[in-house]
């Protein structure tokens, strides 16, 4: 089997020697488009150019190097090639560690003990009340159950909302649209972990946020693309939400001069919730491409009808 590292944006040097480690049966290059198509059977991608399709008209596979597919799913693919999501490979711990580390941030006070050392002041808060603090967290898939179940055992009330019934222990579940406004009506702090898709682009937006609980946080893992950011911002202005901790924006990286990065109740940081760890997708990709070799079926396929 052929496999095409075709990741502009990535250094091959840092993937080529794990790779051909892990394939050693495997005839593994770099993509090059400039020159005469490599017919590799498999590409490992991210965010490519259309002009790869175009370019390498053998391929029957696309491996992602992270877990949003929003960008493969957004070109005009030939049906016969499959989208292989990354599944978890390190990436839900991070994504949970990063829940964890907002969810504390708002329900602790400790973006306003920041303040206050800036100030001078030495000021306790009451303590937590966790009862007070209800997470609900939007997506339970990979990374959605993990982040789940970290804040659960924290001793917070979760709840969790996919589009299909899933069971989580730990945490009580909702399912679809009807069962949406119930979850959000029950819920403080809401952590996006949700799959970019037609459906789900936009999403989180006025009337969304407007049906969470007083004192509400949004946290956003997810894609910037499910964030209508003017009705963030509205409701951040007009006090219906405290607060917003946001990993991913609409536009990266985030625009010099945007009203998010200066806000007061809006903590910005650069994508970097969960990153690709290197050796654990080499590790999972390496042994997909084996079954494949091996005519088996595998898992992380991505159905274009649920974008995910």
């Amino acid at each position: 089997m052929h496999v095409l590292f075709a990741c502009p944006h990535n250094n091959p040097d840092d993937w080529l020697p794990g790779l051909q480690a892990e394939l050693p049966d495997c005839r593994i290059s770099v993509w090059d488009p400039s020159g005469p198509p490599s017919n590799a059977d498999v590409a490992l991608v991210w965010k490519p150019p259309a002009a790869l399709i175009e370019h390498e008209p053998n391929l029957k596979a696309l491996f992602n190097l992270g877990a949003g597919v929003d960008a493969l799913l957004g070109m005009d693919l030939p049906p016969h090639i499959q989208i292989v999501r990354l599944e978890d490979a390190g990436m839900a711990v991070q994504m949970a560690e990063y829940a964890l580390y907002a969810l504390l941030r708002a329900a602790r006070g400790f973006g306003r003990y920041e303040q206050e050392q800036a100030a001078g002041r030495w000021s306790p808060m009451p303590g937590l009340r966790r009862e007070q603090w209800p997470v609900g967290v939007l997506g339970l898939g990979e990374m959605g159950g993990r982040v789940a179940q970290a804040i659960a055992a924290f001793d917070y009330p979760v709840l969790g909302w996919s589009r299909s019934p899933r069971s989580v222990e730990g945490v009580q579940t909702y399912a679809g649209a009807d069962q949406l406004p119930e979850f959000l009506g029950r819920t403080r702090v809401l952590v996006n972990v949700l799959p970019l898709t037609p459906e789900t682009t936009g999403m989180i937006d006025r009337r969304m946020l407007s049906q969470l609980m007083p004192g509400a946080h949004l946290i956003n893992v997810g894609r910037g693309g499910h964030v209508n950011e003017a009705d963030l911002l509205a409701l951040l202005n007009e006090g219906r939400l405290e607060g917003a901790t946001l990993d991913v924006f609409d536009v990266e990286p985030l625009p010099a001069g945007h009203p998010l990065w200066t806000h007061p109740r809006v903590h910005v940081t650069p994508h970097i919730a969960a990153s690709t760890l290197r050796a654990e997708a080499i590790a999972q990709i390496s042994a997909k491409i084996r079954q494949l070799a091996r005519g088996e079926a595998i898992s992380g396929v991505v159905t274009s009808q649920r974008g995910y």
